[in-house]
């Protein structure tokens, strides 16, 4: 059940995800956070499908966990060690070729992604229980500024792909292809920033991301 709360032009909403739902608009109305165990999204009002929340209320006593920064893993060996290509991931794109309009930000993007849901799975979470995200991008060779329309059609791909008003997942495209079901249906819309920054720490990353995620009141 979502519960919502429409306050100077700001969305609240208790999503299911992370420390489970709550009554958001006693977090904003009253100087008090968020009920204990609980994580409550703030999101615009207004949209059916934002990318982000604006923010987000994490209520005392939540248990939570915080991944390292995690870049792509090298699994393309038909590319040269430490080039861009080889951090393209050969499950997604067999033998690491592109699909048209792919960018190479956006590859390593969803490979960065399936290690996060890895990364979570060990630890017992999922996409869903993510709160927050920190991503590190570097410019492409050639290019004067960071692939940010790349690494945002692969963060569709697991993230913020639901329609909040129907429950009902929105299409994503892949690279120029026409929009189709994402890889991973994921109501949370975490808080987040993207930084373009000069040099990652490993030759050949153009991503790198971390995030933070709480464990559900209940499992």
């Amino acid at each position: 059940m979502r519960k919502r709360a429409v306050l100077a032009g700001i969305t609240v909403v208790a999503l299911s995800f992370g420390g489970g739902a709550t009554t958001a608009a006693g977090w904003w109305d009253k100087p008090k956070p968020p009920k204990p165990g609980t994580v409550v999204p703030a999101l615009p009002a207004a949209q059916s499908n934002p990318m982000i929340a604006s923010g987000v209320g994490i209520g005392a006593n939540t248990p939570v966990y915080k991944t390292s920064g995690i870049g792509p893993t090298a699994l393309n060996t038909g590319a040269p060690a430490g080039s861009e290509a080889s951090y393209v991931d050969t499950v997604v794109f067999p033998g690491g070729t592109l699909p048209a309009g792919v960018t190479i930000t956006e590859a390593q993007g969803i490979n960065v992604l399936r290690r996060i849901g890895e990364n979570l799975q060990a630890a017992g979470l999922s996409y869903a229980d993510v709160y927050t995200m920190r991503v590190f991008l570097q410019n492409p060779s050639g290019a004067a500024t960071a692939d940010f329309a790349g690494w945002n059609r692969a963060y569709r791909q697991y993230f913020a792909n639901t329609d909040l008003t129907t429950g009902q997942y929105v299409p994503v495209p892949l690279g120029t292809a026409p929009p189709a079901k994402p890889f991973v249906v994921n109501t949370a819309r975490p808080s987040r920033f993207a930084l373009e920054i000069e040099n990652l720490p490993v030759n050949g990353w153009l991503v790198e991301v971390e995030v933070d995620a709480a464990y559900p009141a209940e499992r």
